[in-house]
């Protein structure tokens, strides 16, 4: 009877080491603009000194799992613009909501320094790519991260991904395209609805893989097309356009790629773009630049194969760090400017914004490594009626259906900069395939971080899992 006593003992014993290791503080709450009572989007919360945080959703809401071994340290709750929050973790106050006021500097404090400063927009951008192998990553590195892949109309849901994922790279003096992998450690959501949605996909497969060059999508039909088939095609094009691959590794990620000769943020960057000093803000009590992106002499194209993406301009803002020169934040946007990518965008897509894109770092020890990446890009799709000849009646057309959109966001909660760590990550085989199917470990999504849906995306969620279809046995 001790003895079966003892082994209950011990047995309990065990499990409450492992309840206790894997114990976490769920901190939650709404972040609001103290002067216009608006919620604050992609506002930063994080542990101080760790890479545990996350960011507000579009209602202003958040979600942070910290876990207990760090409940006595800060928790720091920060935008560009505002005064920064700080208070203990075991001290936070979920019923209460977070007011930020707003934090300027002042220009004519800034001005009163010895050193010689840049005095521009575009000479501040440039010597922040002069400084960019002091503030990046010289070593290579792990990140862990999440995903959510979502494609959408204006009036549902068609496409749902939500994964765990883990980033190497090499280093900032690396080849982008070389030395950063991307693998999916699990999925939390798969929902598909576009198995009658993709016939101009469908189209350029065949084009493609059959060399098929006179097929159209009209003329072709859904019911004699197999899903199996049409899976293949959608698999295909998604990587091609949406693939994380594409996203780290392609001109778009502006920063990491810049030493690339063709990068858009290279040796030619004002070729393509002009850089305007708008103010100087405020960043948890750092001096921020806020510097305006726009239009220079040339074209921008992003030379995608097999997909036409010239003739675009670019529009938004940088912000840089007052003292390092160091790239905080990156709001991007490609506008199309030539009449035959206007032409293209307004027929093919109705907008003609074709590429938006928020890129946020964060520092850890004394290097800006990414935090939040969004990207949202329109999708071509063949959906509903579209007149085909001047006068047809159009009252039938839905617009709210036909034009789709894609949209990925990358929430990176973990650093790992030991080499051995690395090394044994890099030993095991990579899959960047987000779209196969994995197994669902409750457990593991139980302690993991992820992006807060907002009231609007949650409730298309809710109807798009009743009924898709696609990958379902």
């Amino acid at each position: 009877m001790k003895i079966y006593s003892l082994k209950h003992f011990i047995a309990l014993t065990i499990l409450l080491i492992g309840f206790s290791a894997f114990s976490q503080t769920e901190l939650k709450n709404k972040i609001v603009d103290f002067g216009t009572l608006l919620p604050i989007e992609s506002a930063s919360i994080y542990v101080k000194n760790t890479t545990i945080g996350t960011v507000s959703n579009s209602d202003g809401k958040f979600v942070l799992l910290v876990p207990n071994e760090f409940k006595n340290d800060t928790l720091i709750i920060s935008s560009i613009g505002y005064k920064s929050f700080k208070t203990p973790v075991n001290e936070f106050d979920n019923s209460l909501e977070i007011y930020l006021e707003e934090d300027i500097a002042s220009l004519d404090e800034i001005v009163l320094v010895a050193e010689t400063r840049p005095k521009t927009g575009n000479d501040i951008v440039l010597r922040a790519l002069e400084r960019l192998p002091r503030n990046m990553p010289d070593s290579s590195y792990l990140q862990k991260g999440f995903l959510r892949h979502k494609e959408r109309n204006k009036k549902e849901f068609k496409w749902l991904i939500e994964s765990a994922i883990t980033m190497y790279d090499s280093g900032y003096g690396s080849n982008a395209a070389e030395n950063i992998k991307i693998n999916v450690d699990q999925v939390r959501k798969s929902y598909d609805l576009r198995d009658v949605d993709s016939l101009l996909t469908y189209t350029a497969y065949l084009q493609d893989k059959a060399n098929i060059r006179n097929l159209k999508a009209r003329n072709l039909r859904r019911d004699t097309i197999k899903t199996s088939s049409l899976v293949k095609a959608i698999k295909w094009n998604d990587t091609r356009v949406n693939g994380l691959q594409n996203l780290f590794q392609g001109k778009l990620n502006l920063v990491r790629n810049s030493t690339n000769s063709k990068a858009l943020f290279g040796k030619n960057i004002l070729d393509m773009h002009q850089f305007e000093l708008d103010t100087v803000l405020v960043d948890n009590d750092r001096k921020i630049y806020k510097i305006k992106i726009s239009e220079s002499t040339d074209y921008i194209d992003l030379k995608t194969k097999g997909i036409f993406n010239d003739g675009y301009i670019a529009n938004g803002w940088i912000y840089i760090y007052w003292d390092t020169y160091a790239i905080k934040k990156i709001e991007y946007q490609l506008i199309a400017k030539s009449e035959a990518q206007k032409s293209r965008s307004k027929a093919l897509f109705d907008t003609q914004v074709n590429h938006k894109l928020v890129m946020n770092y964060m520092e850890y020890e004394g290097k800006m490594y990414p935090n939040y990446i969004y990207y949202e890009t329109p999708k071509l799709v063949n959906v509903g009626f579209k007149p085909t000849k001047q006068g047809e009646d159009e009252s039938t057309y839905d617009k709210d259906e036909r034009y789709y959109y894609t949209v990925q966001e990358v929430l990176f909660t973990e650093i790992i900069l030991d080499q051995e760590k690395i090394s044994q990550a890099l030993s095991r085989p990579w899959d960047a395939d987000i779209f196969s199917v994995k197994p669902y470990n409750k457990e593991f999504w139980r302690n993991y971080n992820t992006l807060l849906e907002s009231e609007e995306d949650e409730q298309l969620i809710q109807d798009l899992t009743k009924r898709s279809s696609l990958y379902k046995d």
